[in-house]
């Protein structure tokens, strides 16, 4: 395979969070670095994966770097096949008070240096972090003496790391805080200040550490004892350490969020943990969005959940840094150009891109959501696309499982709009259901049959449906599938061979003006057009000033811009919307004109005035607007558009 063939595979598959976090340790370029750009995933449990390979709590799990080390090696390059971007070694209890009883105290440094070698041998580039855990001992029944000795104990665990060429310390699961001031002091002696230390904690089921600390005294005393950045492990579980960690923020520091897969439970002899990994992506995406840097897993977590743990990652992070997955800098307009067509293809601009592609940026652009069946009859939704159709509706929007709700699939439906009603069907694609193959396979048989507009979004997960078991894919997030997209309209396949033909999707993607981390969402925005995103669509926007903000600060992307409408049905709807739906704001004063509307006919009379007079007020900043009638109200979308958008000559 050509070298050039290779590096373009890469930079459609690899995700920038993958492959940067190598290369920038390849290039020496440091843990905190790296740290600080955000979603890092370090790896899973150490002491729970060597118990399931057979090997007994009683005897010394750190002693198998030397006794078992092809065991050791297997579970980091479990780890390591996952995603993760850092590796723990097997160093946890490599200390003088927890080797002792082992009959090991002498060989301190052996334990630690071959633990050192086998997760470098495995990392393949990634980071390396040094697990150090506590003593074991009790501190209030020591005596001066003795406490320097616990100190002294840290110091000589952490200069043999330090020698060994580990990227940084991890403290992990410590409970009493004089402990962990000890283990940071002997570190920062053994190390020379030269290691970057990072602390984490444990708290118990009231949210205190031994001595009854709170998570915010102590984020605030590991910063003042000089540990590099904080965090949370093992405890309860996800739902416990994610309580902990958001109240650690007053630190300053970076963040790090390791729980437990859930409390363990013996089974048939065994111990067994509950957190499945699909619970484990859910709050790693709330970890992230939580302002969270790094999320990993402590007892019972395996490589299938970091693998989930890296999935959250990359759609918090997103996959593109166009400079280094298309090979170089330059402005957003030349990275833009760097994929070159297929041999024998021609690209298809925008305006030749069907009714749409013609009508996008140059005239203002109605469509208007309608949800494929649960069961079988697209008669309703074909009815109510006519109706929309003959009041002036330029386009019918598709959902793709809206809420993960199991409805036919939504091609069905955009292929018979397009063929019955001679209309642009515009259908939704997520990255939620499909894994890379399905995606492409889906696309293509999409193309085939005409259906050629699309809307890219991650996509809901499953523990919001109807069927919360459901496994969710995510190979990717909208940012990568958008890139895919762009590739195959440059007639490539996602390993770069080429097609013998070009595609000539039009790529729209969706942004939430009103997200509640508002920079991330204008960065992955940035994002999402570099890589290939058309037009954008927004979430419900219902504050003129909140849809100002967004578009000025987007004004440098040069993006057309359809803003979402969702006429509210009633109070409840409104607050429903504003308090449980990420990235959806309604003004108070809003909600208090539904609170006044009353029930039924009348509240959703005034939802389209509300509506209505958004669509006035900024008609002329926008491109179009994107309708999300309630209920299959199609109606109501007509009346929002009635008189500012007029219904075609017959």
């Amino acid at each position: 395979m050509e070298p050039k063939t290779i590096e373009f595979r890469r930079s459609l598959i690899t995700s920038e969070v993958d492959k940067s976090r190598i290369l920038r340790h390849q290039a020496h370029m440091g843990f905190l670095e790296d740290l600080k750009a955000g979603a890092m995933v370090i790896d899973g449990a150490m002491g729970t994966a060597l118990y399931e390979q057979g090997l007994l709590y009683t005897s010394s799990l750190d002693a198998a770097s030397l006794t078992r080390p092809e065991v050791v090696r297997k579970v980091h390059e479990s780890y390591v096949r996952a995603g993760a971007h850092a590796i723990t070694t097997n160093t946890f209890g490599a200390n003088r008070f927890r080797l002792q009883p082992h009959g090991l105290s002498d060989r301190i440094e052996d334990v630690n240096r071959a633990s050192l070698e086998l997760a470098r041998d495995a990392a393949d580039g990634r980071a390396v972090l040094a697990s150090v855990g506590p003593t074991g001992t009790l501190l209030k029944t020591m005596g001066a003496l003795d406490l320097e000795q616990v100190r002294d104990s840290f110091r000589e665990q952490a200069r043999v790391l330090k020698e060994g060429g580990t990227d940084a310390i991890l403290l992990e699961t410590f409970r009493q805080p004089a402990e962990i001031r000890l283990a940071l002091e002997g570190v920062r002696a053994g190390t020379r200040g030269e290691v970057p230390v990072v602390a984490c904690v444990s708290f118990d089921a009231f949210g205190t550490m031994a001595d009854g600390t709170e998570p915010e005294q102590m984020a605030q005393a590991l910063a003042q004892w000089g540990a590099d950045a904080v965090g949370v492990n093992c405890s309860d579980g996800p739902a416990g350490v994610y309580e902990m960690i958001v109240r650690m923020t007053g630190s300053g520091l970076p963040l790090i969020a390791i729980p437990n897969a859930g409390l363990p439970r013996r089974v048939e002899g065994r111990f067994a943990y509950r957190a499945t990994p699909e619970y484990f992506q859910l709050y790693a995406r709330r970890f992230y969005k939580a302002g969270v840097h790094a999320v990993g897993g402590c007892c019972g977590a395996t490589f299938e959940h970091i693998r989930k743990v890296v999935a959250a990652a990359r759609m918090a992070a997103g996959q593109a840094n166009s400079s280094e997955d298309m090979g170089g800098g330059g402005s957003r307009e030349m990275r833009q150009h760097r994929i070159a067509s297929a041999p024998g293809v021609e690209v298809s601009p925008v305006m030749q891109k069907g009714k749409l592609g013609a009508k996008i940026g140059t005239e203002f652009v109605v469509s208007v959501e309608v949800n494929p069946p649960p069961g079988l009859s697209l008669d309703k939704a074909l009815h109510g696309a006519a109706a929309l159709k003959e009041g002036g509706v330029d386009v019918i929007n598709v959902a793709d499982g809206p809420r993960a709700s199991a409805r036919m699939g939504n091609i069905a439906l955009c292929l018979r709009i397009e063929q019955q009603l001679q209309m642009p069907a515009l259908m939704h694609v997520t990255t939620r259901d499909r894994n890379l193959l399905a995606s492409v396979a889906h696309l293509l048989a999409a193309h085939e049959l005409g259906v050629r507009n699309l809307v890219v979004i991650t996509g809901d997960p499953p523990k919001m449906g109807d069927f919360p078991d459901a496994t969710p894919v995510y190979d990717t997030d909208s940012i990568g599938l958008i890139r895919l997209i762009k590739a195959m309209n440059h007639g490539y396949d996602p390993g770069g061979k080429p097609i013998g033909a070009a595609t000539s999707f039009l790529i729209a993607t969706g942004a939430e003006p009103a997200a509640q981390d508002y920079e991330r969402e204008i960065r992955r925005l940035e994002q999402k057009v570099e890589a290939g995103a058309e037009f954008i669509m927004t979430q419900p926007v219902y504050d003129p000033e909140v849809l100002d903000r967004f578009l000025k600060d987007i004004q440098h992307l040069n993006t057309p811009v359809l803003v979402g409408l969702l006429p509210l049905a009633s109070h409840r709807n409104a607050e429903f919307l504003h308090n449980e739906v990420p990235g959806m704001r309604i003004p108070e004063e809003v909600r208090e004109r539904m609170r006044g509307a009353g029930m039924g006919s009348d509240a959703r009379a005034v939802g389209v005035s509300i509506a209505r007079e958004m669509l006035m007020e900024v008609r002329d900043r926008v491109h179009g607007a994107y309708i999300m009638p309630p209920f299959a109200r199609y109606k109501t979308a007509l009346d929002v558009i009635k008189g500012v958008v007029a219904p075609p000559e017959s």
